[in-house]
């Protein structure tokens, strides 16, 4: 019993002293230290949901850190992966990332690390995975990356490197995917890449790589994935890339193959080079500007092939053709193709179908709305003037996409599927009311009836769309009547309503639209103050009220701020709005005033379609002219117009903060005072108008900096004194200077005189000192910080309904 007794206080003493003694940490200190700085170099955004560092904490193990992986025996890291964590700030080349020289996988993707890509990357030369891709690093890709030879996994996508490709890449040579897609890239083919012959995937895509591909390609004997699509590539397909000797031992094959926009210029293409690609799943070689004709048999002995894009070539289809394939995507847009291909008719599997801007006339067949999967159909620019069917194989069509747009449609409005979720049927001939079996739609998410001929009111069966509709857009039609509070989804992300004849007041209810990036009422006879209740959504981008009857002060002192964090273009011209601008009026305007951080969605690259932007279109006063923005314009155009109102007062000084200004416009207005010498911090400005106003003074000759401002005017105003010598400047018409008549010097035939000239610099030295005054408004105006802007795109949707499909795809590549 003694005996028993004492184990078991040894057995428990033991066990307290191994309870109580500290766990001992795995991290090594050293690598601890070079975390926490690594954590230090980068400003956060406050998006605590993403910031993986934010739990990165002195008193634990780094290597629980999330991120982090450590050698189990040696404590060192070896895996560093902060994909999407929120990291803003460039890459320094001392960064205390390169004292982990352990790491053989870095993953630091999806940040803002907007900068150069430091040499010192070659010093990690363990590294077997690097992914920088989507991060907005630019410059020339550095030699150094040459000397990461245990390097399997390159990817750079999405980035906006410049230059050719080094040529130490050559010494990779366990290198099996090579990602450089979405760059700015140029040069030819280096030809030193084709000693990594156990490269599986080359991605060049969307870059600006010209010349030829080198004639023999065959050491690429591994390749599964090869995508040279959207570069100047010109000249024959090589042959040789597809007559690669199988292995006796494994059957290797290539299985995604994207050449689009490959320009042939004009020239033969040898279709029969991709007989021996029997192992492809995924084949693009749309748009490869060839007089060749190919024959869509050739792929009648395919049996893996689940997408097959051949748009924009000349196509021949046998009424006999069979496909054995279980095709889920086809593509034959722009092919010349005037009768409805009938092998369409066995193809079950079929999902996605792009039959667009052919010869097709009269009506879709019926037995298209029987095909059991197909979930988006692309019938636009073509003849179409109807359906044929019965309403029940209409109605139980399983098409959630249907784009009937640039057709000749007319009423009666076609029956449409049930399961509709976005429907384009925009620039047909569609007149009278809107139909009211749209509203049956139970599960419409956007609707686009832009170009149309229709009249009467909105339909106040809209309200059914209370929490479904993302997407409306009715432009351009004959519309009228107030526009009812509640037509309008809580879900709204785009509303266009531009260009009819709608009166009334802008419903504050779309203050409950927590979502909307876009507004466009342009056009219109709406009569209303300004909806300063827009500041409060959170997301808008896009504001169009032109041409209306808006009236009164944009601006109001019991509004404790009308700022506009992530607002790109602002056109308020041609109404009647008043009132003077204070000196800070547009502080917390974030998106224009400094570069914002767009996402770089890889997953939206491999699905390869949507419904891009909505087909969102605007117009606007760019350079004396009507322009139209469609498409990813948006993305790049930041633009302010204000003519054709009665604002009075001075140019507020703040517009100078705005730095990514493109477009400014305050033209036909009573603005007085001087020209803000801060104009001259809008270094992307391309566009000045600041005519016909009262302003005074002198154009200031700090403009000369603005090199990218091409098209200026500052005529029927009150400027006086020489015109400033800059090369843009001095390139602009005479009448942009005209109507002013102290002004002198080139381009205007009035000379200046030499005391005048003294005199300016003198006014010039009075008004510098006057802007001193300001910088205490600015710096309070620097604490507005940028958010980050999530891109404009709807590609989640597609995945959405085929996920599975895409996913399996997407991870066998990406």
């Amino acid at each position: 019993m003694i005996v028993w007794s004492l184990c078991l206080f040894f057995f428990l003493s033991n066990s307290l002293l191994v309870f109580a003694s500290p766990a001992k940490q795995l991290c090594r200190p050293d690598q601890k230290d070079a975390l926490l700085e690594f954590k230090s170099e980068f400003q956060l955004n406050g998006n605590a949901a993403n910031e993986k560092t934010l739990r990165w904490t002195n008193n634990t193990d780094c290597c629980s850190w999330d991120g982090i992986t450590c050698d189990i025996k040696s404590g060192k890291v070896v895996e560093l992966n902060l994909w999407g964590s929120s990291l803003n700030g460039p890459l320094r080349s001392n960064s205390s990332l390169f004292r982990l020289q352990h790491l053989q996988s870095l993953n630091l993707s999806s940040n803002n690390l907007a900068g150069i890509l430091p040499d010192s990357i070659g010093n990690l030369k363990y590294l077997k995975v690097l992914k920088l891709y989507g991060c907005r690093i630019f410059g020339k890709l550095p030699y150094s990356l040459g000397n990461l030879s245990h390097l399997t996994h390159l990817d750079l996508d999405g980035n906006e490197f410049t230059g050719e490709l080094p040529e130490s890449l050559s010494n990779l040579n366990q290198l099996t995917k090579l990602l450089l897609a979405s760059s700015k890239l140029s040069g030819n083919f280096p030809s030193a890449l084709l000693n990594l012959s156990e490269l599986t995937a080359i991605d060049f895509s969307s870059n600006q790589f010209e010349g030829m591909l080198p004639s023999n390609m065959s050491s690429f004997s591994k390749l599964e994935y090869f995508d040279m699509s959207v570069n100047s590539f010109s000249g024959p397909i090589p042959s040789s890339l597809f007559m690669i000797p199988r292995s006796i031992s494994k059957l290797v094959g290539l299985s995604y193959l994207d050449l689009s926009f490959w320009n042939t210029e004009r020239g033969i293409v040898d279709f029969s080079i991709f007989l021996h690609l029997k192992s492809l799943t995924l084949l693009d070689i749309s748009h490869l500007n060839t007089r060749s004709i190919l024959d869509l048999s050739l792929f009648s002995n395919f049996t893996s092939l689940t997408l097959l894009h051949l748009s924009g070539n000349n196509l021949h289809i046998s009424s006999t053709l069979h496909l054995p394939s279980p095709i889920g995507s086809l593509a034959l847009s722009s092919c010349n193709i005037s009768e409805f291909p009938k092998f369409l008719q066995t193809q079950t599997g079929l999902f996605f179908l792009n039959i667009s801007a052919n010869q097709f006339q009269g009506q879709v067949p019926e037995w298209l709305w029987r095909l059991p999967g197909l979930d988006y159909l692309d019938l636009s620019q073509n003849s179409f003037t109807g359906f044929e069917g019965t309403s029940e194989a209409i109605q139980r069509s399983p098409i959630e996409m249907l784009d009937i747009s640039s057709n000749s449609f007319r009423n009666p409005f076609p029956l449409l599927p049930n399961s509709t979720r976005q429907l384009l049927a925009s620039d047909n001939q569609f007149s009278g009311n809107i139909p009211m079996k749209i509203c049956e739609l139970v599960a419409l998410e956007t609707l686009v009836l832009t170009n149309n001929n229709f009249n009467g009111s909105i339909p106040r069966c809209f309200e059914k769309f209370n929490t479904t509709l993302s997407v409306l857009h009715l432009r351009n039609n004959s519309l009228s009547g107030n526009i009812r509070k509640e037509f309008f989804s809580v879900g709204l992300i785009s509303l266009d309503v531009g260009r009819n004849k709608l009166s009334g007041e802008l419903p504050k209810s779309l203050v409950n639209c927590t979502k909307l990036e876009f507004l466009n009422v342009e056009d219109n006879e709406i009569s209303d103050t300004f909806p300063f209740w827009l500041r409060m959504l959170p997301d808008l981008q896009i504001l169009v009220l032109r041409s209306n009857r808006f009236h009164g002060p944009i601006f109001s002192p019991e509004e404790y701020s009308l700022s506009f964090p992530k607002l790109r273009i602002f056109d308020i011209s041609e109404n009647h709005f008043t009132g003077v601008l204070p000196l800070d009026y547009f502080a917390g305007w974030s998106t224009m005033s400094s570069v914002v951080y767009i996402a770089y969605d890889k997953l939206h690259r491999f699905i390869g379609f949507t419904f891009q932007n909505y087909h969102k279109s605007v117009v606007l006063a760019n350079k004396g002219s009507k322009m139209e923005l469609i498409g990813s314009s948006f993305r790049i155009y930041k633009t302010i117009d204000v003519s054709g109102n009665r604002l009075q007062g001075d140019i507020p000084q703040s517009i100078g903060l705005l730095k990514e200004l493109i477009v400014l416009n305050m033209s036909n207005n009573a603005f007085t005072g001087s020209i803000p010498p801060s104009l001259s911090n809008l270094t992307n400005l391309q566009s000045l108008d600041l005519s016909q106003n009262r302003l005074s003074g002198t154009i200031p000759p700090e403009l000369e900096k603005l090199t990218f401002l091409a098209w200026m005017n500052f005529s029927n105003n009150m400027l006086q004194g020489p015109i400033p010598q800059g090369t843009q400047i001095q390139s602009q018409n005479s009448s942009s200077f005209a109507h002013n008549p102290g002004l002198c010097g080139a381009p205007l035939n009035r000379s200046c005189g030499e005391g005048e000239g003294r005199k300016q610099e003198k006014e010039d030295e009075e008004k510098e000192e006057k802007d001193q005054e300001v910088l205490s408004w600015i710096a309070a105006a620097i604490a507005y910080a940028p958010g980050v802007f999530c891109g404009f795109v709807i590609g989640h949707i597609l995945s959405s309904y085929r996920h599975d499909w895409f996913m399996r795809i997407f991870r066998s590549f990406a």
